[in-house]
């Protein structure tokens, strides 16, 4: 008799005290911000899809060219910039600095690269709808590589030809320069735009063809860098199980407050949501400009950029069909909400990323969640932020929660 009652006890000991974990669980996290948890985490990452435009974006080979081509400091009018120059690998893919550094210095801050593949928009005004149309981009541009496609396939022709000609087929000779002079280009300078009116439209449409074929090498190297898993992920994988003791071991209790108030108070899924903590979409927020920069209106000028670009999803260098183009076909391309919106970035590994903002308005995050607090008046437009009155207390708490989304190395 004594036995059986030792035995109960033991069994109603440990009853209540698989309860006792159950009932502090679901006490400290709804149903609803379970779910919401999920859809944060990266195991909810959806497979990669494919991109319709760049139909070598999944050649292996076309991934080790591209590698190449993002780290070669040649295809720059110094011999000293390459891609790598601003989207540093140790750094996040991005520099560190409040504005990127090329041959010169640019009017925004570099943006990270981890997971783009997944956004239907590059750049923080979108200017640009793949991931090979972006690369492009800074190639020609006057501060940032400051070289022309002209000079760029010369370069392929002597330095990557076998690897080219084996993903893309035979080179044309751009050797003559007196049919492909250096520099030419479709862009604002006087010489190269004049040797490139000079050329032959044939000649033009060769160089321009391998100067793509670029792009979507380049391209295809980037859909390959992901972010990885971060101690939020880990936690949300115990609570996921309900296991609340692996999750406290994981989570300080400021860094599980923090978490709450970012689900809830703080509003800040309404941006910063899905596994990759963006919707990669276009926000006012307020944010002040800068009194030494050209007035910057974000997408509502992006917009109209994308819409006009000759390597965009449907033109003739897409490899996409007008119907895999719904993103561009249908896209928001004005109204008072596109000015001085730019798009959220995402927020895995964002304590190893400042300055932040668009123009790296805001040295720390403390100053960032403190605008976000505050919510003042957008310089233009409408900012979509409302005031939030957290205690600074609540502020630390995020703080603390942010940094959890750090990839563990």
């Amino acid at each position: 008799m004594k036995k059986y009652i030792l035995l109960t006890g033991i069994f109603l000991t440990l009853s209540a005290g698989i309860l006792l974990g159950c009932s502090a669980q679901a006490s400290l996290w709804s149903e609803a911000e379970v779910e919401l948890m999920r859809s944060l985490w990266i195991g909810s990452l959806p497979e990669l899809p494919p991109d319709p435009s760049n139909q070598f974006a999944d050649n292996p080979r076309a991934v080790a060219l591209g590698a190449k081509l993002f780290s070669d400091t040649r295809f720059s009018s110094n011999n000293e910039v390459s891609c790598a120059t601003c989207h540093i690998a140790s750094k996040d893919f991005q520099d560190g600095l409040q504005l990127a550094q090329g041959v010169g210095t640019t009017d925004r801050r570099t943006m990270p690269i981890a997971g783009t593949a997944y956004s239907p928009w590059l750049f923080w005004d979108g200017r640009k709808d793949s991931q090979w149309a972006q690369a492009l981009g800074p190639l020609e541009s006057a501060v940032e590589h400051g070289g022309t496609r002209a000079q760029y396939v010369k370069l392929i022709q002597e330095h990557y030809k076998d690897e080219y000609e084996a993903l893309f087929g035979a080179l044309p000779d751009f050797s003559d320069e007196s049919r492909f002079p250096v520099p030419a280009a479709p862009i604002d300078d006087d010489v190269a735009a004049a040797n490139w009116a000079g050329m032959t439209e044939a000649d033009r449409e060769a160089v321009t063809l391998v100067y793509v074929n670029m792009g979507k090498a380049i391209a295809a190297f980037e859909r390959t860098i992901m972010p990885g898993e971060s101690r939020f992920d880990l936690y949300v994988e115990a609570v996921l199980a309900n296991d609340i003791s692996a999750a406290r071991d994981i989570f300080t209790a400021d860094e599980e407050a923090g978490l709450k108030l970012f689900l809830n108070e703080a509003n800040c899924t309404r941006c910063h949501n899905g596994p990759l903590l963006t919707d990669n979409d276009f926000h006012n927020t307020g944010v002040p400009a800068v009194a030494d920069l050209p007035e910057d209106t974000g997408r509502a000028r992006g917009a109209q950029q994308v819409l006009a670009d000759e390597f965009n999803c449907l033109s003739k260098y897409s490899d996409a069909t007008p119907e895999d183009c719904k993103e561009l076909r249908f896209m928001l391309a004005e109204g008072e909400e596109l000015e001085r919106a730019f798009k959220a970035p995402s927020l895995r590994d964002v304590a190893n990323r400042a300055p932040f903002m668009h123009a790296g308005q805001f040295a720390t995050l403390e100053e960032v969640l403190s605008h976000y607090n505050n919510a003042p008046d957008a310089p233009n437009g409408h900012s979509e932020l409302e005031v939030l009155n957290l205690s600074d207390a609540q502020l630390q708490k995020i703080m603390a929660f942010l940094k959890t989304l750090t990839t563990i190395k």
